[in-house]
């Protein structure tokens, strides 16, 4: 499986951005190729788990970070 990892630097934007990002960057991706996402929005932490559960992709990790939160999604 492909593990090439890309990054999504969101911070500083408010909902509905992170998430139209993801989404846009996700798209862009192979299927099984990773997307790390940093955030400041405690918001996107609902909605990129929705989006997860919406698409198929896979949430392998989420945590809050000192300056925020980061994700790492791989790409069904």
């Amino acid at each position: 499986m492909n593990q090439t990892t890309h990054t999504l630097d969101a911070r500083g934007l408010n909902c509905p951005l992170p998430i139209l990002r993801t989404k846009k960057a996700i798209a862009a991706l192979s299927s099984g190729e990773i997307l790390e996402i940093t955030a400041s929005d405690p918001g996107s932490v609902k909605d990129l788990d929705s989006f997860c559960s919406q698409t198929g992709h896979e949430m392998v990790s989420s945590e809050e970070i000192e300056d925020g939160f980061f994700f790492r999604i791989r790409k069904a």
